[in-house]
């Protein structure tokens, strides 16, 4: 066995070995870099990073001069509703529900008492970025809970209170001033005690309870006619790419930071593709490579594989040794990939976690590879095998 696999060690070219090494260290290493980093990466493009429900956002119609005389052009009809509702990216809809009454707020400072008209909008409990205990109503109940926007404190903090030379408010400070409420209509009047219970970081409205605005409609307003002037829409998948070609083309209004992050995670997912598939097109030219090598090997010492046959070495003995060269330089090949891989993963998940949350334990890189390798070393395995078996297969026939 000696004799032999001196006899074939020389049968190998070290520049083409050294060529299927490179080639397929590079692509294999380009594959599960790509991959692992697309998996790491893609949750920080499809997800939200607030605490309203994922994937969810406003949508109106946009306001043009031709909807400032007919004010009817802004509310959604049946057809729009259901073309919206049968869209694929889309995961459901919902609607906010407008008050239908009057509404004036009432707060006593220093003997005084300031009035304002307010209005009304709710959502469903489930699509609220707010969590309060307070967040609650029933028929019986005289206290009426409000979230309003962050952006109201805040334009109130940096901008009023700045230059009114007024002292500025904290959320907690802003939860403890009460007022009064007062809805009416249908010759009927209510008055409530109320208090800001949270700020909303999402939606742009004062909201109340829906179980208490679905009350006072029926009890204050007028609901002959319920329309939508603004939908909540939850996507499957915010990253979609025919979310802002959808809602644009149809002259929808949407949060530009929302179709920015479909964007941004089209092209990421584009440029992955891109990768992948020009790693996938080195390493195809590595196997072709090796393949046409052994191929080449066979075909020059086609004579010494027959006469090896001759003196009694089985195919199977012939193929070992290239078998073993090939499925060591290969799995060598694959774990320096992996190492590598897992290295410069390593690099970029130290510099991401300190803005994101990832997750580190859910690496790809090693299943990637070993699939990989046992792929490879199954199809070397029977190609070899198969080529010394073509090649000996005349001294059979000859038999």
């Amino acid at each position: 066995m000696k004799m032999l696999r001196k006899l074939q060690r020389k049968t190998l070219i070290p520049a083409q070995i050294a060529g299927y090494i490179a080639t397929l260290l590079v692509g294999v290493a380009i594959v599960l870099v790509a991959l692992q980093s697309y998996r790491d990466l893609r949750p920080l493009l499809t997800q939200q990073t607030d605490v309203f429900k994922a994937h969810t956002v406003t949508v109106s119609k946009n306001v043009t001069m031709f909807k400032t005389a007919n004010k009817e052009g802004i509310y959604f009809d049946n057809k729009e509703l259901a073309s919206l509702k049968e869209q694929p990216f889309v995961k459901d809809v919902a609607h906010f529900t407008s008050a239908q009454f009057n509404t004036e707020a009432a707060i006593s400072f220093a003997g005084q008492t300031m009035r304002t008209d307010f209005f009304f909008e709710s959502v469903p409990d489930e699509y609220l970025d707010v969590e309060s205990s307070e967040w609650k109503w029933d028929s019986t109940s005289d206290f009426l809970p409000l979230v309003i926007p962050e952006d109201y404190l805040n334009l109130y903090n940096f901008g009023f209170a700045e230059s009114q030379s007024l002292p500025v408010v904290s959320e907690g400070m802003l939860s403890q001033v009460t007022f009064t409420v007062v809805v009416s209509g249908n010759g009927k009047r209510r008055v409530y005690d109320s208090r800001i219970v949270g700020l909303s970081g999402k939606i742009n409205s004062i909201l109340v309870p829906d179980d208490f605005l679905q009350w006072a409609n029926k009890e204050f307003g007028d609901i002959s006619e319920k329309r939508s002037s603004r939908l909540l829409v939850e996507f499957t998948d915010a990253s979609d790419e025919r979310i802002p070609a959808y809602f644009e083309g149809r002259g929808l209004n949407i949060s530009q930071s929302e179709l920015e992050s479909s964007k941004i995670a089209f092209f990421f997912r584009l440029g992955m593709i891109f990768v992948i598939v020009i790693a996938m097109i080195i390493i195809i030219l590595s196997v072709a490579f090796i393949i046409m090598s052994l191929n080449l090997i066979v075909q020059r010492n086609r004579d010494l594989f027959i006469n090896l046959y001759k003196i009694g070495y089985s195919c199977g003995q012939i193929a070992r040794f290239y078998r073993v060269v090939i499925s060591i330089l290969t799995i060598i090949d694959i774990v320096i990939a992996a190492l590598l891989a897992s290295w410069f993963r390593s690099i970029y998940t130290d510099k991401l976690k300190v803005l994101f949350d990832i997750d580190q334990t859910g690496s790809l890189i090693w299943i990637i590879a070993s699939i990989s390798a046992i792929v490879l070393l199954v199809l070397y395995n029977t190609l070899i095998m198969h080529s010394i078996k073509k090649t000996v297969g005349v001294v059979k026939r000859e038999k």
